[in-house]
């Protein structure tokens, strides 16, 4: 059995980004690690992982329910001036090259695709945003669950929904990856940014091998073969961060509860 169990709850498209962060953390603390692949948040809510990529609108909203388990220590920052050197991602609003569509108010009655509920980048920003531009009666003609990011990006490709919001790292490694998708889409507007997913740690952890873990990988970009593999993931470092990184999360949260609006409509 491993030292540290290590989860995943986000894109599999980083799947062998997440591995190397893992291993690399068990080098320098010299322990086992293990990765695992999160099918839901269930083993988030049992405290099974003792560290964990997750997205940042499960962690605020489970915080608020009382279920506070891991605390955030780390977060990757992008490479690319738009991130400006700082642990944000933006929700890039997509829709075919061919479209008629120019704005965001053009989307009014057309169909849209996001990827969980419990994403920020896919559903809590477009919610945020909805609440912010006076958009909440009933603005979609229809809304669709794609499951994942990977596959809301193909049912616009396809012509199978008009639009969707895509984490801007996920959205630039499958366009990169996949030439022939790029060629089909185009990008409407960001929304954000948004405080990016931390890499958060249970709170059974002990403080001291808490701060090792988070020392680890804030340092792991200065490895030349874990510094090529956060490339592919187009991280450039990771930098520390704390519970109050995401104040703008649970701002936005607040915000669509004021307003009653919960459910992208």
């Amino acid at each position: 059995m491993a030292d540290l169990r290590f989860g995943t709850y986000l894109a599999p498209d980083m799947l062998d980004v997440y591995q190397a962060i893992t291993d690399r953390v068990g080098e320098v603390l010299e322990c086992s690690t293990e990765l695992v692949v999160e099918t839901d948040y269930e083993s988030c809510r049992a405290d099974v992982d003792d560290v964990c990529f997750v997205c940042s609108l499960p962690y605020v909203m489970f915080e608020r329910e009382g279920v506070d388990l891991a605390i955030p220590v780390a977060a990757p920052v992008l490479a690319g001036a738009r991130y400006g050197g700082r642990p944000i991602y933006y929700s890039d609003v997509i829709v075919r090259r061919d479209s008629p569509v120019r704005s965001f108010a053009d989307l009014r009655g057309r169909s849209w695709a996001y990827n969980e509920r419990l994403s920020q980048s896919g559903y809590g920003i477009t919610r945020y945003t909805m609440v912010e531009r006076g958009l909440t009666g009933g603005f979609f003609g229809e809304v669709v669950e794609a499951g994942l990011h990977e596959a809301a990006i193909r049912l616009v490709a396809e012509g199978e929904v008009d639009a969707s919001a895509i984490d801007s790292q996920v959205l630039e490694v499958e366009l990169r990856d996949h030439p022939e998708l790029a060629a089909r889409l185009r990008v409407l507007e960001a929304l954000g940014p948004s405080t990016i997913q931390p890499v958060a740690v249970s709170r059974r952890i002990d403080p001291a091998l808490r701060s090792r873990i988070q020392d680890a990988l804030v340092s792991m970009h200065l490895d030349p073969a874990t510094g090529r593999a956060l490339a592919r993931g187009v991280i450039d470092r990771f930098v520390a961060v704390g519970p109050q990184s995401y104040d703008d999360v649970r701002r936005m949260v607040e915000a669509c509860e004021r307003a009653g609006y919960l459910e992208l409509r």
